[in-house]
């Protein structure tokens, strides 16, 4: 006999549906909680089909987020095989049906049919370490963006109260020019205020700076509140709405800088860190996000298996004798990843100085430099050929990875 249990996934909870052996479902269809009481229960029912076919039931599940965590590191710590599918081939099985019905019932059931007819891989067990390192990152990326939000929510607040203040410090967002502009907001606050008292706080602000840094900033600050069209602010609401998102982006730095510490810390722990970033133009960020998401370099036989995962494998669409030429890439893997390479190129093939005290320009990677330009010279749009470096770059990573040895660039 050949059983399998189908899983299909919920938040909190899960439909359970057994076979025997295809086309032998084994009882009705249950749901289960996603608590200890409720996977105790549904460790019985797999003990029971164990006992009665005299084999350990593999459980077939979709990758739904977060909500199949607790199911998958409950059975893990049990030995069970598992293997959860990506949504979009079980979407493809249950459209195969004539029938529009969509039921968890069903839709467990079907996972089960799944196990039969199609040749699905069994899911490989991360690394905590690099688990820990993509939620890391991944966190530090959705903060950014929320940082990235309040910064433009920020400056159209400013603007239409002091948007002269833009040019007092070198960085608007850097902690003395927030907190000197918590200080003073308007311009009759600085008027008010006085030169030397303003000085005398921007050094309390930035004690590694020298007073007459200080006293410089100051004078700015005070030419720049006599440009301000707006000398006077009607709209009270404006203040207080400023030295509230000056709050929020204060904190949000400090958060990201946490992230930013613990995830240097813990990439500095893997060898693949130290290897990925070998190649020239991927820096710390980029080089913690691409090892935290391909995860165990062994999870992928070939390298066009990753480069699949990635998503940035060209789509084909051919019928009779049509075969289409314009394929853009299906997007179907991991996006973060995909961001993180389009990035690393760009970066790659970017021109700089080989030395600052010579007008030498030379790319970053002069590797992949050389194969954009063949793209480019081959008429290949801009997007298509960094697509292209990214291809070829994310197959050097698994060369690297594979082989545990460090890029070799041409000088």
């Amino acid at each position: 006999m050949n059983p399998v249990i189908g899983l299909d996934v919920a938040k909190g909870e899960s439909q359970v549906q057994a076979f025997l052996d295809k086309k032998k479902p084994y009882k009705n269809s249950f749901k289960v909680s996603h608590t200890l009481e409720g996977l105790d229960m549904l460790h019985q029912y797999l003990r029971e089909i164990e006992n009665l076919t005299g084999v350990k039931p593999p459980i077939v599940l979709e990758a739904t987020g977060h909500y199949h965590t607790p199911v998958v590191q409950y059975f893990e710590d049990r030995d069970y095989l598992l293997i959860i599918v990506n949504p979009l081939i079980s979407y493809r099985a249950k459209s195969s049906s004539l029938r529009k019905v969509k039921t968890d019932i069903i839709d467990a059931n079907h996972l089960c049919e799944m196990y039969y007819k199609e040749d699905l891989e069994p899911y490989k067990k991360r690394g905590i370490q690099l688990l820990n390192l993509r939620n890391l990152t991944r966190q530090h990326e959705n903060l950014t963006g929320i940082f990235v939000q309040t910064k433009l929510q920020f400056q159209a607040v400013l603007d239409q109260v002091v948007p002269e203040y833009r040019g007092v410090f070198g960085d608007l967002y850097s902690v003395v020019s927030l907190l000197t502009l918590l200080d003073y907001p308007t311009s009759n606050d600085v008027v008010e205020t006085g030169e030397e008292t303003i000085a005398t706080r921007i050094k309390v602000h930035c004690k590694s700076r020298s007073r007459r840094w200080a006293d410089v900033k100051a004078k700015k600050l005070i030419a720049a509140a006599a440009r301000n069209p707006f000398q006077k602010t009607l709209y009270q609401s404006h203040i207080l709405t400023l030295k509230m998102y000056i709050n929020m982006l204060l904190e949000y730095q400090k958060h990201l800088s946490v992230f930013e510490v613990e995830i240097d810390a813990l990439a500095k722990e893997l060898i693949e860190y130290k290897i990925i970033q070998s190649i020239p133009g991927i820096g710390e960020k980029i080089a913690a996000t691409i090892i935290s998401e391909i995860g165990e370099i062994d999870r992928f036989i070939h390298p066009k298996k990753l480069v699949a995962f990635a998503g940035i494998d060209p789509s084909i669409f051919e019928s009779g004798r049509f075969k289409g030429t314009v394929n853009k890439i299906t997007k179907r893997g991991s996006s973060r990843l995909r961001r993180a390479l389009y990035l690393a190129v760009k970066c790659a093939i970017r021109d700089c100085r080989k030395k600052k005290m010579t007008q030498e320009i030379i790319p970053r990677n002069k590797r992949l430099r050389e194969f954009y330009d063949k793209k480019r010279e081959e008429g290949k749009p801009y997007k298509v050929a960094v697509i292209a470096c990214a291809n070829k770059l994310l197959q050097w990573i698994y060369a690297l990875l594979k082989s545990n040895s460090p890029f070799q660039d041409i000088a």
